[in-house]
């Protein structure tokens, strides 16, 4: 096809599919599904980085003080809205202008020739709580192959405080490392005076060893964080090179954790045996972080300053390129 050849660095090659719309450009191809409802594929420089859709995270597993303060039964309807979240609208700007996305046989209009220097596609998902609520994710695409994405919870009064906001990716293989610039260490909004702001380096997907499975390896205040991978799913990195993709705040720094389970994943392990063997990367850029306590165990709640509430809105940007 013509989009494999695609070389000029100031315009992007459009491919309306029958149910994907894909954004070619030089050492890169991005195909957005109207179908799953979301991001479906980023490649850089011929390697894949999604093994699923990007999808909002509302959940994080379960911690010790979480469990010590009820605050698990409180808001456990955003373990479900974790779970399951459907794609209610789909909007499309080509280089402005709103565009209806074409699903077949509209698309058959357009050729194969298609150029434009600004791509937006937005999803909106339905949460499926009670009440229910929306986020709006917006993926900007220009000729460089950068990604900005937008993230926008609408708050919704009557809900119960948020574990985490964030988007999640999961990557195809296991990470051989990340870098990132934030603070050292482990840190939660209510546990970061122990953190030093530098540039750190972490060697392969560390689980921290609590006697049970939960949340771990958040890291706040970020400006950017790198993933290394070198193997992919076709085994097409035969020498086993070294490839990377870099997250980059915008406006406000984020949260992230890097490691190779979803919050499911550990939730429902009692003991670190439990665990499948790691497989994936599991990326989650957070906008918003609850705390996790600890004044005791066995009942006392979080500090309210450190409380997220479900009736505010969260809005935060990031950037997607290679590294």
């Amino acid at each position: 096809m013509d989009c494999i050849n695609h070389k000029d660095p100031k315009t992007l090659q459009i491919v309306y599919g029958d149910v994907v719309l894909g954004v070619h450009g030089n050492g890169f191809h991005y195909l957005f599904s109207y179908q799953v409802g979301g991001l479906e594929s980023l490649v850089l420089d011929g390697k894949e980085w999604l093994y699923s859709s990007p999808r909002p995270t509302f959940w994080r597993a379960t911690t010790c003080n979480d469990r010590g303060n009820g605050f698990s039964l409180c808001s456990g309807m955003w373990l479900s809205a974790d779970c399951f979240i459907r794609c209610s609208n789909i909007s499309l700007m080509i280089d402005g202008k709103v565009k209806k996305p074409p699903i077949a046989p509209e698309n058959n209009q357009y050729s194969a020739n298609e150029f434009a220097t600004n791509v937006s596609i937005t999803f909106t998902y339905e949460t499926i709580t009670v009440p229910s609520t929306t986020v709006n994710v917006e993926y900007v695409v220009l000729p460089t192959g950068v990604i900005t994405v937008n993230v926008h919870y609408h708050g919704k009064a009557d809900l119960p405080e948020l574990p985490v906001f964030g988007l999640r990716f999961i990557m195809p293989t296991k990470a051989t490392s990340y870098r990132y610039e934030g603070l050292s260490g482990e840190t939660y909004p209510d546990r970061m005076a122990g953190g030093v702001e530098g540039i750190y380096e972490i060697e392969g997907l560390p689980v921290t060893k609590y006697l049970v499975p939960q949340d771990c390896n958040v890291h706040m205040k970020t400006k950017w964080v790198e993933v290394y991978r070198n193997t992919t799913k076709d085994n097409t990195n035969h020498e086993n090179e070294q490839f990377g993709l870099r997250i980059s705040s915008l406006q406000k720094e984020f949260a992230f954790s890097c490691i190779p389970y979803t919050a499911q994943e550990l939730e429902n392990a009692t003991h670190h045996e439990e665990l499948p063997l790691p497989r994936r990367t599991v990326l989650s850029i957070l906008g918003a972080v609850r705390g996790v306590g600890g004044i005791n165990s066995w009942g006392a709640d979080v500090e309210s300053e450190y409380h997220i509430d479900a009736g505010e809105d969260i809005c935060y940007s990031f950037q997607i390129s290679k590294v």
